[in-house]
């Protein structure tokens, strides 16, 4: 499972392929969630029968 909060709101994205590092999923959700392009990957959360990867985003400020 995979997490990353948007705006106050949380996402969880499906494991699209067991086989794949956290890299490539992340890859491949980025088209569709651009803001995942530059998340930082955090360490792994067993939660329940599942492990949880989230994606940390940053969003700055201009100025």
């Amino acid at each position: 499972m995979f997490v990353f909060k948007n705006n106050g709101q949380e996402t969880r994205l499906d494991d699209p392929n067991q086989e794949w590092s956290v890299e490539m999923v992340q890859h491949f959700y980025a088209p569709t969630y651009p803001i995942l392009t530059t998340a930082k990957i955090s360490a792994p959360r067993v939660n329940g029968e599942y492990v949880e990867y989230h994606f940390e985003t940053s969003i700055g400020t201009k100025g």
